[in-house]
């Protein structure tokens, strides 16, 4: 299938709408890496630091097993959950340099990146905040022209991220994301000043983005407001519930913001309990104006090698910890009376920023395929206890845990984003769960419960539709590798589909592959995989009644049970993004601002728009109606093979 161009720059410096061509652009062997980008040495997102694997643990978890899956009234399925479960949580002083610049320049590689989800899930959901958003303001222009700026001399939090203003330029480029990758956005309402709300982000967002809106945070972690000198020492849940309920009377009164429901409290990061403030009534009294209860954890934190305060941890003493299944099951275990309570509520339960440490995560670890092996448990863990969806967290140049990271602009050209470790947990997590949405999880506690060897089923009207199954161990000999001998009540099929997410050891940096395709190494990546499609067939033995899968060590594999369940959760070829923007500064699509307009969400989408959402109108035709500025520097959105999970 191929999409009409609507134009070619062919010429040197043509210059057509906003868009200037410096060249004829020549796409760059994707897993590359320059010398420049060799020798970099500055920010910590491109550390070179690589940990010793642990050891095989003693005794090793038994090499084969069987697992035995039921059909019809299964006990213990989680709720229905969508595919786009698992989504990210972009610090919003960040977002200029990971959405694009306004809303006429649109990074290519975050919407390739978003595109690969929306072709698996359906949908991709996306939070702006952080610390920067109680401090950011939302002004009608900003003294240099830029859609966002930043005050560096007056940061007040612990991890020094600083205030900043924005214009409505920010939320413009969302709804053209949205209108390219069917993108869901959750937004935050500055809570640093209870008695001058600033209302405009929700005022602005709510008539730009339209259903694209599913969410407006009140109050950023609030049980560490008084430790970061933000609230008096005492501040406690009652005081944050009075001050929730103050927000909601100005909402009341202002008449820009016509949805009153989107809110989300209380973001707690781990000080207070959840009950503290479900025993404040604050879930039943705000009921018809919460969208959704919402809590922010990571494992552990970094915060000592990154600013001095809290417990002095390394990668390397913390890394057995994030490779066992026991890492998710402790962190989701606090929170199992309140997934349970805020369905007796009526509320989705988000778990609203997490990734593997705070205050940046650890080197050689949050960068490694730890990460990627233990984010695929956790936010199927998350999904098998009920929470609805898991936002992991990307931040600037100085973290190591980031899913996607933009490059510096004395390093930037074109093709040089680092994908790291958790983007592949998220297309693994997307193809798992699958678009149909109606995906129930299940925790096998296979192999006798062995916490090096964690498997889930994934069940869809009540059958089993597949099962990812994770190896935590670290042997390259093949020894350790695990077989699971797989049986279906009365109806085991004549094969099965697998496809593997892999790397060579569990210290591996970058270069990992999801079925084959990888988004290569540091600097390398314009947001597609590249890579011939691997999908292993495994033929059953219908006499014994089993499937053997193995599984390497380390490694995880995804299986499809039946032809359909593959084809659901892969659609074929993504509609990405390539550019001939070649300007050593961003790689960008343009927005027509007059097609922005019209953007918002379910309002004005009935026709060609339509078709970026998956079931929809054909999705070329519908972007080549409504977005004719896209092709004067897109040359062509081209359908390329993807990577599949």
């Amino acid at each position: 299938m191929r999409l009409l161009v609507h134009s070619f720059l062919l010429a040197i410096g043509i210059v057509q709408a906003t868009v200037t061509v410096y060249g004829p652009h020549v796409q760059q062997p994707l897993g590359t890496v320059t010398a420049a980008s060799a020798s970099y040495t500055g920010a910590a997102s491109y550390n070179d630091i690589v940990l010793t694997p642990p050891p095989v643990p003693s005794p090793p978890p038994p090499a084969s097993f069987n697992v035995e899956l039921q059909t019809g009234g299964v006990p213990g399925l989680s709720i229905p959950q969508h595919g786009s479960f698992f989504g990210f949580s972009v610090e919003f002083s960040v977002v200029t340099q990971v959405l694009g610049l306004n809303s006429s320049f649109l990074q290519v590689p975050f919407l390739n990146l978003m595109a690969n989800l929306r072709e698996r899930a359906g949908s991709v959901h996306v939070r702006l905040g952080g610390n920067t958003q109680d401090y950011a303001t939302l002004v009608s222009s900003t003294s240099d022209g830029a859609a966002l700026e930043k005050y560096y001399d007056k940061e007040s939090n612990p991890t020094d991220t600083p205030p900043l203003v924005f214009t409505s330029e920010i939320i413009k480029m969302m709804a053209g994301i949205s209108a390219l990758t069917n993108a869901r956005w959750y937004l935050g309402i500055p809570f640093n000043d209870t008695q001058n709300w600033r209302l405009q982000i929700a005022e602005v967002g709510e008539s730009i983005l339209g259903d694209y809106l599913v969410g407006l945070q009140a109050g950023n972690e609030p049980d560490l407001y008084a430790a970061h000198g933000h609230r008096p020492d005492d501040y406690s849940p009652d005081d944050y519930k009075d001050e929730f309920g103050d927000l909601i009377d100005a909402m009341n009164d202002d008449s820009r913001i016509p949805i009153k429901d989107l809110l989300i409290g209380p973001n707690l990061a781990g000080v207070w309990k959840p009950d503290d403030v479900w025993n404040t009534g604050f879930a039943t009294d705000f009921n018809e104006n919460l969208a959704a209860l919402a809590v922010e954890r990571y494992p552990t934190d970094n915060c000592y090698a990154q600013f001095g305060t809290g417990t002095p941890r390394t990668g390397q003493e913390m890394l057995p910890t994030y490779l066992t299944h026991k890492s998710g099951q402790q962190i989701v275990s606090e929170y199992l009376d309140s997934t349970v309570y805020a369905q007796t509520v009526g509320k989705p339960f988000l778990m609203f920023e997490t990734n593997t440490a705070s205050c940046g995560g650890f080197p050689g670890l949050s960068d490694s395929f730890t990460a990627a092996l233990w984010a695929v448990d956790y936010a199927l863990q998350m999904a098998y206890v009920n929470f609805t969806n898991a936002m992991f967290h990307v931040g600037g140049q100085s973290v190591y845990y980031n899913p996607f990271t933009p490059p510096v602009t004395n390093q930037s050209t074109f093709h040089q984003w680092t994908i790291g470790p958790v983007y592949y947990s998220a297309l693994f997590v997307a193809e798992a769960l699958g678009p149909s949405n109606k995906s129930q999880v299940l925790d096998l506690q296979m192999n006798g419960g062995n916490e090096f060897t964690p498997g889930y089923a994934i069940y869809e009207n009540g059958q089993p539709t597949r099962l990812a199954l994770i190896n935590f161990v670290n042997d390259a000999s093949g020894a350790n590798d695990y077989t699971a001998s797989i049986s279906i009540a009365g109806a085991t099929p004549a094969q099965v589909k697998v496809k593997y997410l892999s790397a060579a050891s569990v210290v591996q940096k970058y270069n990992f592959t999801w079925a084959g395709q990888t988004f290569g190494d540091v600097f390398s990546s314009d947001g597609r995989p590249v890579g011939a499609v691997d999908i292993q067939t495994v033929d059953c033995d219908q006499s014994r009644n089993v499937c053997d899968v193995k599984v390497p060590a380390p490694g995880a594999a995804l299986v499809f049970l039946s032809d359909q369940a593959l084809v659901e959760s892969d659609q074929g070829p993504t509609m990405t993004f390539p550019t001939t923007a070649y300007t050593k500064l961003h790689n960008t699509a343009t927005i027509d601002p007059s097609v922005l307009a019209t953007s918002n969400g379910g309002k004005g989408l009935a026709d060609s728009l339509a078709g970026t959402s998956k079931g929809g109108i054909n999705g070329s035709l519908g972007l080549a109606q409504a977005l004719p500025s896209l092709g004067a520097l897109i040359v062509g959105v081209l359908l390329v093979a993807r990577m599949t999970t």
